[in-house]
């Protein structure tokens, strides 16, 4: 058994039917590179199988100590079921970008099952009609919760399940696992009570490493190294109120090229400092187009990785944070960007000068019983829709391979990510990059982006008006889709092709025969 830090605990308890708290992506693959040039279910749930030795959070479980009078514990699940993780559905015809973004945000909208292991993938065929895609992709949506991983050691399960070619080498270390029986209430109890008598301990110890940076950071400020004049609450807008159950989602990719290029047009700038600089653009144009675009800056929380060399495979958070502003009170998008880029300066210094390590460690500080208590009942009395945020959006970024990835023989074509939003908090920017693209995702509440196509556009014009701007030459970001209706998609008729088929209990699948997908050129059916 292992228990959950303060850090991950609180996600758990943040977690209502409103909010789900798990993280994701949403990978695209091209099925031609896989052996016989397709991929049947029952291959990806043998492929999976075969790797889930390689992250630790494919199989392992919450048990919550009762009344959540401490936080949780990970118990190796007696009762794993790969069937019940990996999932497989299919595009109606045309099978377009704006399909999947509205099955991608359906999926993401859903809450997990927490008496299981936290992880979810969903096979998404049909994928035919996607500009800049070959026809034939599949996409795999994946679900994590939040408190098993943060973005950098996602990064380690997705690389559990990817190769660097397509001959889908079995893995060489051998997987060993064997699970436990759950504890009973107790012995839950039991930890319970010396954990409490240990708290005051591990109270002072944090304080005590508190101190020399806060002495760090007043004599920086007097200095005049550090500035605390923009340490103020954000202002109000539609995305800082209660959350509905339902979600929008889209992502736009751009070169990593033009990012760089970018940069170079203000001294010591950084990639990031032009991503915060577009999505801020993105925002101003957004709101202003709706008559709701503040006077002061919109600011986003920027998550800090604090994981050490050797934690990189660990479970759970190690991450800190930075609240940057994102200069939409500013038209001139190089004037943003020179802005953006002072604010992270010293929010960064801010940050440093306290530690990083010691702003994650305040969280293992709040009793278990309180934040529950806490969290709920913030949500159910709509606590979010009175005051002002500490901040209006989050902006994370997940850096990703530079090489090709091969999920069961199909190569990666695209990668693009998916995170939780709350309450007073309900638009989420994860970036990811893969190859020679980055990519601005973006998961948000329906009802405060009804049209997620606007906000799309925006990032477009943005990113196109810094391009412009920085390098004197228009730029057009990769394309995915073309403009999407704001109306649904009529259901179409059943494809004429044979989806792939989901495979039988392990039982029997040795007897069965199963459908695959097999490139345009190739007459499509049973296999």
């Amino acid at each position: 058994m292992l228990q959950l830090s303060g850090q991950d605990a609180s996600f758990v308890y943040l977690e209502t039917p409103h909010t789900p708290m798990h993280i994701g992506s949403v990978g695209i693959y091209d099925p031609s590179t896989a052996p016989g040039g397709f991929v049947r279910f029952k291959d990806v749930l043998s492929f999976i199988e075969s790797r889930l030795g390689g992250a630790r959070s494919f199989r392992q479980r919450l048990v919550r100590v009762p009344f959540d009078l401490d936080h949780p514990y990970w118990i190796e699940d007696p009762e794993f079921d790969i069937e019940f993780h990996v999932r497989h559905i299919a595009l109606p015809k045309p099978g377009d970008w704006r399909q999947l973004c509205i099955q991608v945000a359906r999926l993401h909208s859903r809450p997990m099952d927490l008496s299981k292991p936290l992880w979810e993938f969903t096979v998404v065929e049909g994928l035919d009609n996607v500009e800049g895609l070959p026809p034939g992709c599949f996409a795999l949506v994946s679900k994590v919760h939040h408190a098993a991983i943060d973005g950098m050691s996602g990064v380690e399960m997705s690389a559990a399940v990817h190769d660097l070619d397509a001959s889908m080498k079995p893995p060489e270390k051998t997987d060993d696992w064997q699970p436990e029986n759950m504890p009973n209430v107790a012995d839950l109890l039991t930890r319970s009570y010396f954990n409490s008598l240990r708290q005051p301990m591990r109270v002072m110890e944090t304080i005590g490493r508190s101190l020399p940076g806060m002495a760090k950071l007043a004599a920086t400020v007097s200095k005049g190294d550090v500035s605390i004049a923009n340490t103020k609450m954000a202002p109000k807008t539609r995305f800082n109120g209660k959350v509905s159950a339902h979600r929008v989602w889209d992502a736009v990719p751009f070169k990593l090229a033009d990012i760089r290029a970018m940069k170079e047009a203000v001294a010591d700038a950084t990639v990031n400092d032009v991503i915060l600089a577009i999505v801020g653009g993105g925002l101003r144009q957004y709101l202003d187009d709706k008559a709701e675009l503040p006077k002061e800056s919109l600011t986003a929380m920027a998550p800090i990785s604090v994981r050490g060399e050797g934690e990189k495979a660990a479970l759970g958070n190690l991450v800190s944070a930075m609240v940057i502003p994102l200069g939409t009170h500013i038209a001139d998008p190089m004037e943003r960007l020179q802005y953006v880029h002072d604010q992270a300066v010293n929010s960064k210094a801010m940050t440093n000068a306290v530690g990083a390590r010691t702003l994650a460690d305040y969280s293992q500080l709040i009793p278990s019983g309180l934040a529950g208590l806490a969290a709920r009942l913030y949500t159910r009395v709509g606590a979010a829709n009175t005051h002002a945020p500490v901040f209006n959006t989050v902006v994370t970024n997940v850096p990703g391979s530079r090489v090709p990835m091969y999920f069961c023989g199909a190569r990666m074509v695209a990668m693009y990510g998916t995170a939780p939003v709350f309450d007073s908090m309900g638009l989420i920017n994860p970036v990811y990059s893969y190859g020679d693209t980055i990519a601005v995702s973006f998961t948000c509440d329906r009802d405060m982006m009804p049209d997620p196509q606007n906000y799309a556009a925006a990032l477009r014009s943005s990113f196109e008006a810094l391009k412009a701007a920085a390098t004197g030459a228009p730029a057009t970001p990769l394309k995915v889709a073309k403009a999407a209706p704001t109306v649904k998609p009529k259901a179409a008729a059943k494809p004429k092709t044979v989806p792939m088929k989901p495979a039988t209990p392990r039982k029997t699948a040795a007897k069965q025969t199963a459908t695959g997908r097999k490139p345009a050129a190739r007459k499509q059916g049973a296999k």
